[in-house]
């Protein structure tokens, strides 16, 4: 019998995972690449960032298809747990753990000649030959768990896939499609930006009610303009004769057969058909959309408020006013409302230091995806940037230099807010130890991430304050990184005209020596924190102890006035 999850109770055993993706043609970069970024906002999970070397492979074997943690969590049937994706020897060689349970494939695909070298997370990121995604979970009407054999394909499965097969956007998009109709998908909903050098599309899928195949469809994004989800599917009407949009064989047949659309009711309409709307709470997901598109456009003058999780007031891509850098764009995702009335660095909450981190607890709303009409006492904002962030990064694609050169991931751990983006070059052949070391149960100075999640948590301590000394940390390493990567591009490129192999292992000593540099320093910063921010004090050499108390609006919010002044009884206490 078909297994459908029933939407309030999916998320009972396992943390939200609930990212924002973004797709910056590239008509509008200022140096004419294209960039994908993404946010994968759940720390409890997997976080390293590992490189899967291209491979050989005999004729007529077969790749299996594993469990994805990140579509419904734990799943001891197929030896799986958030804190680890995967275990076995299909993949790179830091997922080989003999001590630990190997992972058990769902189904099996026929394996290709040759797979494509590729970085990934908890999702695909991008390939040797500049191909790359984003990502980001929505909710939907039907949410499926897998069936071995019958329904084998969740959306990180399938980047991986195509991350090893193809080179164009449009390739990705043919494939992703054929494997969800032909093998099956379960899990959540899923947004998809996919791009290359040249051009970006949209992909996005959804379980089908038919217990077989899946549901999809892809746009490609016009160039010039800019593309965010965030945690809500964001195509809307599918023409059928629009050569820029593309869709599962029996979407039409499927939302009819389900009343889910009428043709008298005219162009289809996918968020509707195949979702209740926003994800978690009102404004959970379209806070971030407007937050993005107004500050990218804000000749448009965007409203923040709308009249339901369906609105057309977001489009699905924006012009923006001004070019985007890589800069600019990891810039984006450091936000948290700042300068609005959504502010999170405001009101009691933030406390007297500015904290914009929110901890949820049992009254919030976590586990009503896709389910708009729950009663609902409180919620917070939702930022950009979020404590729970496991990682961020920019993957850049330029397509005037060779492939190995010219695709770029720029890869942050932790959280936005506070973290490095630094460059690993596609033509390498291994990366810094320190960035696929350690998991988030047990803290481990020899990982990366554990250098920055540290700092992140050291900040709640005194944000006002000790946000500065991150950012002034964070702009010197980024654009010392900046800059030796324009250093970098011009020698590997004179290299790689007379020997590639020689050009490939400029690149990877490269992006080891900058990214264990970016480690290094992060927790040189940490230990410089904790001793200059140590017992509420402010320590500095030859300015020990300063005294800096709270805030003045803080004094007047609290109880301080009502201290005792006099050995008289307070008015309190009277």
């Amino acid at each position: 019998m078909f297994r459908i999850l029933l939407l309030s109770m999916l998320l009972q055993s396992w943390t939200l995972f609930a990212c924002t993706t973004m797709l910056i043609t590239k008509g509008a970069t200022k140096d004419g690449s294209v960039l994908i970024a993404h946010s994968d906002d759940s720390e409890m999970f997997d976080n390293r960032f590992v490189y899967v070397p291209a491979a050989d492979h005999l004729p007529g074997s077969f790749r299996p298809v594993y469990y994805d943690p990140a579509a419904l969590g734990n799943m001891p049937e197929y030896n799986s747990n958030v804190l680890r994706r995967y275990v076995g020897t299909h993949r790179a060689a830091v997922y080989n753990e003999p001590n630990q349970p190997q992972s058990i494939p769902l189904g099996f695909i026929p394996q290709v000649a040759h797979t494509y070298a590729y970085f990934e997370g908890n999702y695909g990121i991008m390939n040797e030959h500049q191909l790359m995604f984003g990502e980001a979970t929505n909710g939907s009407k039907v949410m499926a768990k897998p069936i071995p054999n019958k329904l084998i394909f969740y959306s990180a499965e399938l980047s991986r896939v195509a991350l090893e097969r193809t080179k164009t956007a449009r390739e990705a998009i043919k494939l992703i499609g054929h494997l969800i109709e032909t093998y099956g998908y379960y899990g959540t909903g899923e947004t998809l930006p996919v791009a290359d050098k040249n051009e970006g599309w949209v992909i996005e899928m959804a379980p089908s009610p038919e217990g077989k195949g899946g549901l999809w469809v892809a746009k490609k994004v016009p160039d010039g303009e800019v593309f965010v989800a965030a945690n809500e599917f964001r195509i809307r009407e599918i023409d059928p004769n629009d050569p820029n949009i593309m869709y599962s064989k029996n979407l039409f047949k499927i939302a009819k057969k389900y009343n889910w659309w009428k043709p008298e009711d005219g162009k289809l309409d996918w968020l509707p058909t195949v979702s209740k709307g926003e994800y978690s709470h009102p404004y959970y997901s379209l806070r971030r959309v407007w937050r993005v598109q107004s500050k990218l456009a804000p000749s448009k003058n965007l409203s923040p408020w709308v009249e339901n999780g369906f609105t057309k007031k977001y489009p699905f891509s924006i012009k923006p006013d001004k070019k985007l850098s890589v800069r600019d764009v990891i810039n984006l995702y450091r936000d948290y409302y700042q300068g609005t009335q959504f502010d999170q660095s405001k009101g009691p909450t933030a406390g007297p230091f500015g904290n914009p981190y929110r901890y949820p607890g049992p009254m919030d709303a976590g586990n009503d995806i896709g389910n708009p009409d729950k009663k609902l006492k409180g919620a917070w904002e939702r930022p950009l940037s979020i404590y729970r962030s496991g990682y961020s990064f920019v993957t850049q694609a330029r397509s005037w230099l060779p492939d190995p050169i010219g695709g770029i991931v720029w890869f942050g751990p932790d959280e936005p807010m506070s973290t490095v983006i630094t460059p690993f070059y596609v033509g390498v052949d291994s990366i810094a130890k320190t960035y696929y070391t350690g998991f988030s149960d047990k803290f481990d100075q020899n990982s990366v991430w554990w250098a920055f999640n540290f700092v992140a948590n050291w900040a709640a301590l005194k944000h006002s304050y000790i946000i500065k000394d991150i950012q002034k940390k964070q702009n010197e390493l980024e654009t010392r990184s900046i800059q030796k990567v324009k250093e970098m591009d011009k020698k590997a490129l004179e290299i790689y005209k007379k020997d590639p192999k020689k050009a490939k292992e400029m690149l990877t000593k490269f992006s080891k020596e900058e990214a264990n540099y970016v480690a290094k320093e992060w927790w040189k910063l940490a230990w410089r924190l904790v001793a200059k921010y140590s017992d509420g004090y402010v320590n500095e050499p030859n300015n020990m102890a300063q005294e800096v108390g709270y805030p003045k609006e803080w004094y007047e919010k609290s109880r301080w006035k009502d201290g005792p002044t006099s050995y008289k009884k307070s008015l309190t206490e009277q």
